[in-house]
Order: structure tokens, then C-alpha cells, then sequence
């Protein structure tokens, strides 16, 4: 029987913190945080804290956990990739390093040099990876993209776009009749492909193995001793939330720095091998580059997860983490919310997933409290200590992680304080809000082939102009850390000159409807009101309710409307005060870029292409307006 676990109220929160670093049995460092008040009124944030020493470039990993542990398993995944059992794929250090130097070979074997670009179309895998690690051994930057894009005929258009701008000398997939549509592109007409598997493919390819049993190539040596710091590594594109999406430019610098200062306030990652089951994919830089790169830097095993938080694959996820349960764990909030659910019901399960835990790291959204506490009590049961509970703060230009927490602190919502090496520039407003500017060794010099947009990207002391908010935990102690608030450019100005902070309102409104619908976007720019776009749960969309794009559901609508007027008692003011929507009949739209490869929405692309529903949300007689 464990102690009861303290509740969070806002009057005990130092208090929890208190408990949580009492009862936490991962090693930590406390926080740290020296600040600067500019008599311009912008504040410079900087950690005190060293960054450990930083590799020239991945490859050193390799090397080096070759050397240390060589029959330690470096990557594992399912014979069967998406199968929910059955026997695995298991590659040990002295193998990755074999098989990337192989493949490096290979390339060099097939014409490829320094800074020729492969682009991968198909998701996670081992063969991926090798391929990733074997081109950054030689100097060609690789673009992995969400495989959708690939997979699904009506996002092709992305994938022709990203193919555009990278000009791939080769392209992989894991399956080439799986990706045929994509392969017939003219967009790869005169690209190599490399597949892992080659049958049905729709034009020639070149099998993978063929560049796993390549014999070392004369110049390996030569090329590989010429990547440095500056060597391009990966071209990551933005996810076009706001705009066109942006091919950033990663170096070898940037994703080794990254490593080094995360393991300055995580010392334990580097005490023993961490494990880690993930599914986050690897178009994305957090999947991708921070938790890859934070086992492979540490020596650790790495479990390709196939499954998702979804209702079909979370199953195969729980297959997984059944058989390599991990000492991290990395997920977005609704897979903390699924597997706190499968543990309730599961004693095994519980103890399985728990009893080694030093990290529970989410990312994406703020994880809500009854999560967190449960999760916290199964640690308690299981581990008889709580693991670190932590979130971060980056971006795809910063590789990604400038913000972490790196102490107990008891509570959800909070991205940390700098690390090692990074310096953050806040510029406060009216609202007590902070634009979040940064510089380091991780940040990002420029996208590709977008001079204007590269120079528009940095202000005039060379800090990335990031265009999130963030606020203090507390504004008498910087070292309390930062809360996240939203993005400064999906702010907009009503026409009475009031500005509307969209995001933080928007992470209200789904707060308030939460269950009751899929998503929001908050309208109103040049407006005298703000008002919403609705997009309902599929399974309320009725065909004979839908009038010309626009959901008419009295039930639906009666439920929204006292929800938002719930949510406007106590408001005084334009700027929180919701007056109005509109339930939009048709989904976000892949095809039309209404919806990122992150899954989030493309704002300015929803308001723009559905224009005439933004007139009629401002329309008083429309008979699909919700008044409120």
C-alpha cells in the first residue's frame, strides 16, 4: 500500500514539488537559471550548467559503442514489423557499425558523394535507420518524410513539393510494392531507389542487401574523416502550419550539441544503457533526432514500435513494451491517457511497464493532471520511486530540445528551463506573455535555398525568432521555468485594435467541448467579434444535416453553445470572449494542406479555402450559425 499521493491545487504546488523530488529515484540535477533584465525590458535566460563534450559527428557513437560493449543489441524491431507478436530483428552495435560502413560503402559504390541528398519516403525501420547513419558517415543529408505522403495518392502533392526542392540523387523505401504509386512519379524518374523489399515494385530498384554486403570502398576512410561540425546531416521540413513548409538545414553540430546538452542535466542517461520502445516518427524531429540520437550517443538499445495511440495500433504498441518495456518512455499525452487505461485493468502490464522507468517524457500538449497522477502511482507501486516526469521545448530549427525539465516539480504543463549552451531571449507583452527568441550550438543556420526567409528568420542579435510564447512559472524565479502559451503568430487584432492570443484560447475552447468535437479554429482577424470553426467528432456528421458545408445539428449545437457560454462567464473582455460558430460539415483536408504531416491544422490554408463559410460565421441570418 502505497502513502497517498498529495493532490495539485494552486495553493500546495511547492509543496507537490517538494514531494515529487523527495519521492523521485532518478538522479537529477537541480535546476538552474541565471537571467538578465535589458533596460529595454527583454530578459536573457542562460544555464550555469556546463555542456558535455560534443562528438564531431554520429558516426563517433557508433565507433565508440562498437568498441564498449559490441554484442550489446543497438536496434530491434519485429521480423514482422506490424505484427503484435513473433520473433525479432536484433542488430548489436559491432553489426550497426559493420552495416553502415557497408552501406556507406555502397553509396560511394553507386556514385553517391558529400552532399548528395536521399530522400527516405517509407516510416520507421532498422534498414531505415542504417541507411540514415551510413549516408551522415559520409556527408549525403537525408530527408525523411511522413509516409503518408507516399502512401496516400491525395498527399502526393507534398511529396512532389519536398521532391522539388531536395533534388534526391536516391530515394528508399521499405517496400517497394507497398510505395508503387509514389515510385511511378516523374517526380523519381531519374532518382535511384533503394528498397528493402523489391517485389511488385513498378520499375527497377536496387535491394538494400545489396548495399549491406557492398565491400569497403577505398575512399570510405577519406570521406568519412572529412564530415565535421558543419556537414549538413538531415534536410527536416517545417510542418507547414502557417506556411509552405521549410526545409531546415541540420548539421552534424547541431545534433551531437543537442546530445551533449541533454546529458548534462540527465546524467543518468549515461550511467547505464538506456532502452526505449518508440513509435514517433522519424520525419519528425523529435522522434527522429533527439530520442534516436539520446540512445544511440548513450550506448542504448533502441525498439522500432510500428503501432500508434490509435484505437488499431495501440495494441501492437502494447505487444511491444509487453516484450521491451524500456527504461524511457516518450509519447504524446492520449498515448499516456491509453496505456494508463490498459494499466488500470492490467496488473502485469503495470508491473512490466514501470518497474524500470527513469524517464516519462511527453511532448505535443500539455499532459493532463489525472494522467500524470496515475502515472505517478503505478511508479510508486511498481518502481517504489518515481521516475523523472518531464516535458521540453524546441523546434525542427533547433534539433530540437532548448528548454527542459530537468528536477521534480510535480505537475504537468511546464517545458523547463535552458539547457547547457542556450540562450533565450523573451520579449514580454501587456499580458504578462513572453515571445521566446534562442541562440546555441543547436540552432539552425538557414533553410534550404530560402535566403529571404533564412534572413527573416533571426533578428538583429542573431536569435531565432520562434514565433511561440511562453510565461513564467514564476516571475520572481526563473528557475521555476516556462510554461508554454501558443504561438505569437496565430495572434490576430479584432478591428477594435484588441489582440486575441488564438492559442492559448483555442487550448481553452477544447478544454470546455472537450468530447464533443475533433478540433477548433479560432477566426476573427479584422473582426468585431471572435467566432469558431468547428470540426465535429465524424460520427456526428449526418449527410441530411449538412447545408452547403455546414453542419446544422440542433442537439450538437445546443450542447456548444452552453459550453461557450460557460466558458465566457466572468469574461470581460473582446479578446477571450467567444461569440459565435459554425460547425464545418467536411474534415481538414488532407489533399489541401488543411492538415500538417504533425496532424495539427493549417490555420491560415482553412481560413483561405474555406472562405465563404468564414462569411457566414459572421453572417447573423445564417440558419448554421450557433449564437452565443
Amino acid at each position: 500500500m502505497i502513502e497517498e499521493i498529495p493532490p495539485l491545487t494552486q495553493e500546495n504546488i511547492e509543496a507537490r514539488a517538494a514531494w515529487a523530488r523527495e519521492h523521485t529515484a532518478t538522479q537529477w540535477i537541480p535546476q538552474q537559471t541565471l537571467r538578465e533584465d535589458r533596460a529595454d525590458g527583454t530578459i536573457i535566460l542562460r544555464s550555469p550548467l556546463p555542456m558535455d563534450p560534443v562528438v564531431t559527428n554520429t558516426g563517433q557513437w557508433l565507433h565508440e559503442w562498437a568498441q564498449k560493449a559490441p554484442d550489446r543489441v543497438a536496434l530491434s524491431e519485429r521480423v514482422d514489423p506490424l505484427a503484435a507478436s513473433g520473433p525479432w530483428r536484433d542488430v548489436t552495435y559491432r553489426e550497426l557499425l559493420a552495416h553502415v560502413r557497408a552501406v556507406a560503402s555502397g553509396l560511394l559504390a553507386q556514385g553517391m558523394a558529400a552532399g548528395d541528398k536521399i530522400a527516405i519516403l517509407s516510416g520507421n525501420s532498422i534498414d531505415h535507420l542504417i541507411l540514415s547513419l551510413a549516408a551522415q558517415y559520409i556527408g549525403a543529408p537525408v530527408t525523411p518524410l511522413a509516409e503518408q505522403y507516399a502512401l496516400i495518392e491525395e498527399a502526393q502533392g507534398r511529396l512532389i513539393f519536398v521532391l522539388d526542392k531536395i533534388k534526391p540523387k536516391l530515394a528508399f523505401v521499405d517496400d517497394a510494392g507497398r510505395y508503387a504509386s509514389a515510385l511511378k512519379l516523374p517526380a523519381l524518374d531519374d532518382v535511384m531507389v533503394v528498397a528493402s523489399r523489391t517485389e511488385g515494385a513498378p520499375r527497377e530498384v536496387l535491394p538494400f542487401a545489396e548495399l549491406l554486403a557492398a565491400p569497403e570502398h577505398p575512399e570510405l576512410e577519406t570521406v568519412h574523416a572529412a564530415v565535421g561540425p558543419d556537414t549538413l546531416a538531415k534536410i527536416l521540413f517545417t510542418s507547414g502550419s502557417s506556411s509552405e513548409p521549410k526545409g531546415v538545414l541540420t548539421t552534424q553540430r547541431m545534433l551531437c550539441a543537442n546530445q551533449a546538452q541533454q546529458t548534462a542535466v540527465m546524467p543518468w542517461l549515461s550511467a547505464h544503457p538506456p532502452r526505449a520502445t518508440d513509435w514517433l516518427p522519424w520525419n519528425h524531429v523529435f522522434g527522429g533526432s533527439s530520442n534516436t540520437n539520446m540512445i544511440l550517443s548513450n550506448g542504448g538499445t533502441l525498439t522500432i514500435d510500428l503501432g500508434k495511440p490509435t484505437a488499431r495500433g495501440f495494441a501492437t504498441t502494447i505487444a511491444n513494451r509487453r516484450e521491451h518495456p524500456g527504461t524511457l518512455a516518450f509519447n504524446v499525452p492520449i498515448g499516456y491517457a491509453m496505456i494508463v487505461e490498459a494499466a488500470e485493468k492490467d496488473a502485469e502490464l503495470r508491473q512490466t511497464l514501470f518497474r524500470e522507468l527513469d524517464l516519462i517524457f511527453y511532448a505535443g500538449a500539455s499532459l493532463p493532471q489525472d494522467v500524470w497522477l496515475a502515472l505517478e502511482r503505478f511508479c510508486l507501486e511498481e518502481r517504489g520511486g518515481l521516475p523523472m516526469m518531464a516535458s521540453s521545448w524546441g523546434l525542427t530549427e533547433t534539433a530540437p530540445s532548448c528548454l527542459m525539465v530537468h528536477e521534480p516539480i510535480g505537475r504537468s504543463g511546464v517545458v523547463g528551463v535552458p539547457l547547457p549552451g542556450v540562450e533565450i531571449k523573451l520579449i514580454p507583452d501587456d499580458e504578462m506573455r513572453c515571445e521566446i527568441r534562442v541562440k546555441g550550438p543547436n540552432v539552425f543556420k538557414g533553410y534550404l535555398d530560402a535566403p529571404d526567409k533564412t534572413a527573416a528568420a533571426f533578428d538583429e542579435e542573431g536569435f531565432f525568432i520562434t514565433g511561440d510564447a511562453v510565461r513564467f512559472v514564476n516571475e520572481q524565479d526563473a528557475s521555476r521555468g516556462l510554461i508554454f502559451d501558443g504561438r505569437v503568430s496565430e495572434d490576430f487584432k479584432l478591428n477594435s485594435g484588441t489582440w486575441v492570443q488564438a492559442g492559448s484560447l483555442r487550448m481553452n475552447v477544447l478544454e470546455r467541448l472537450k468530447g464533443q468535437v475533433q478540433d477548433v479554429v479560432i477566426c476573427g482577424h479584422d473582426r468585431g467579434e471572435i467566432g469558431l470553426f468547428i470540426f465535429p467528432l465524424p460520427q456526428s456528421v449526418v449527410a441530411e444535416n449538412v447545408s452547403r458545408g455546414a453542419l446544422i445539428e440542433p442537439h450538437l449545437a445546443a450542447r456548444i453553445e452552453n459550453a461557450l457560454r460557460e466558458m465566457n462567464a466572468g469574461v470581460t473582455g473582446s479578446a477571450k470572449r467567444i461569440t459565435r460558430a459554425i460547425v464545418l460539415a467536411e474534415p481538414p483536408s488532407l489533399q489541401a494542406h488543411e492538415v500538417t504531416d504533425k496532424g495539427s491544422l493549417n490555420i491560415k490554408k482553412i481560413i483561405t479555402r474555406r472562405a465563404d463559410l468564414l462569411e457566414r460565421l459572421y453572417d447573423n441570418e445564417d440558419p448554421a450559425l450557433i449564437r452565443v
